[in-house]
């Protein structure tokens, strides 16, 4: 083999473009599998709790989460080693996940919580609403 073949600074370009690229592909791994807008937004339930259960449902971002984490491992790698040129486009784009994953996963809580709360606060108005007949 020739020498050229293992030039350190061949092989570093390589790498860090094989790095940049896997960075990309775990981005659009992660985008692919986030949630429809339309499963968000469009529900079918017989009632307010098949909403919010539907809604949680929706929510759940599954294995994205995973292809995030796997992006910015290769990122901050990267980063750290001083191996890509210009990584800004990189950085905003997991910014901008992480945001989104953020409003996501704060979404999810609120429709679980409101999803535990509201059966109760329904036997709550039953009863209620029991007492004023029974007065």
């Amino acid at each position: 083999m020739s020498q050229s073949t293992f030039d350190d600074d061949e092989l570093f370009d390589e790498a860090t473009s094989e790095m940049r690229e896997e960075v990309e592909e775990a981005l659009e791994t992660a985008r692919a599998e986030l949630p429809e807008p339309d499963a968000v937004w469009e529900v079918e339930a017989d009632n307010t709790l098949g909403v919010l259960n539907a809604l949680k449902g929706a929510l759940d971002v599954g294995d994205a989460g995973d292809h995030l984490r796997e992006a910015k491992k290769q990122f901050v790698l990267g980063q750290r080693a001083d191996a890509f040129e210009d990584a800004d486009d990189l950085e905003d784009d997991i910014g901008e996940l992480e945001a989104l994953f953020g409003d996501i996963e704060t979404a999810h809580g609120e429709a679980s919580d409101l999803a535990a709360t509201v059966p109760g606060l329904k036997s709550t108005l039953e009863d209620a609403h029991g007492d004023e007949e029974e007065a």
